[in-house]
């Protein structure tokens, strides 16, 4: 059975890019998406992801608030995946002292078009990671 992964991100485009990468890999299900921190946990609860790829920038509640109170109230791991999230920066460490599962920067900012061809496999290995998978 497919492990159920939740993608949150507040462009459409890079949901649309993230969802495609993940789709490709069939130990892996995309069961929806979220364009907010707050439109994720009520996805959280209603869905009952696996995984949650999640970005830190969105309006209305931010990824590491969605992060914190993902982590209260269910078991699905969490992978980071922001343009402010450089290894080493303030907000990866903040991410992983919250219990991200892992922090993959985006490739080229906020609007990472490439993201597939420079981290689509890293985000599928960590996914898997994160599940369980091999």
């Amino acid at each position: 059975m497919a492990k159920r992964v939740l993608v949150v991100d507040d462009s459409f485009m890079m949901r649309t890019l993230i969802k495609d990468i993940v789709s490709a890999d069939s130990d892996l299900e995309v069961v929806g998406d979220a364009e907010n921190g707050k439109i994720a946990l009520d996805k959280v609860k209603e869905l009952k992801p696996d995984v949650v790829l999640l970005d830190i920038e969105m309006p209305e509640m931010d990824g590491l608030e969605a992060l914190k109170r993902i982590k209260l109230s269910s078991q699905a791991k969490v992978i980071i995946i922001s343009s402010v999230a450089q290894v080493g920066s303030p907000q990866a460490m903040e991410a992983r002292r919250l219990g991200a599962f892992e922090v993959i920067a985006k490739p080229s900012g906020a609007m990472s078009l490439d993201i597939g061809q420079k981290k689509g496999s890293e985000i599928v290995k960590m996914a898997r990671k994160a599940v369980g998978l091999p």
